[in-house]
């Protein structure tokens, strides 16, 4: 069996070391983040102590950010997905972090992406009809003093990701 080390082990680049037995756990979550510690110990082939033990190294060196529900918007009535492209004003630009914290509280707001570019973030808005993206927008983005335009992008569709091994 393998010993689960009890310090983060990083990289000399600051990045977390993996090691094949963490690459398969992290590939077994990401297909489904609620198997039991039990199967996820089988399907890698480790004892359940050594499993429930390498996913909470997992868990506190950051490597898996937490497990949630992905809730389609429009099965609870938010049907009008958008991303919203956003700059900042100069004299804005040290408190960035702030803003972005600002936008993720916010009920409609599913994704906050700070960016590289001509914009500085990009916001996933979920709402119920134009009338409330419209309205998000006016209260919450150009109504902002830290907002010097925005461009608002309508989602269509969405299609998720292909879970695939992980090398």
């Amino acid at each position: 069996m393998t010993k689960v080390p009890s310090e983060p082990r990083t990289s000399t680049r600051g990045r977390v070391t993996l090691d094949a037995v963490d690459r398969l756990l992290l590939d077994e979550l990401a297909r489904d983040g609620r198997i039991t510690n039990s199967a996820l110990a089988a399907a890698v082939g480790i004892a359940p102590s050594t499993c429930l033990g390498r996913v909470r190294s997992l868990v506190e060196r950051g490597v898996v950010r937490g497990f949630h529900a992905d809730i389609d918007p429009a099965a609870v009535g938010r049907d009008l997905q958008a991303m919203i492209a956003v700059r900042v004003h100069a004299a804005a630009r040290s408190r960035l972090a702030e803003f972005g914290e600002q936008m993720a509280a916010l009920p409609e707001v599913e994704n906050v992406y700070f960016i590289a570019g001509a914009d500085d973030y990009l916001i996933h808005v979920a709402t119920t009809d134009a009338a409330e993206l419209r309205t998000f927008v006016l209260d919450h983005l150009s109504a902002h003093p830290a907002v010097t335009s925005t461009e608002t992008i309508l989602i269509f569709d969405h299609v998720g990701p292909q879970r695939r091994t992980t090398p």
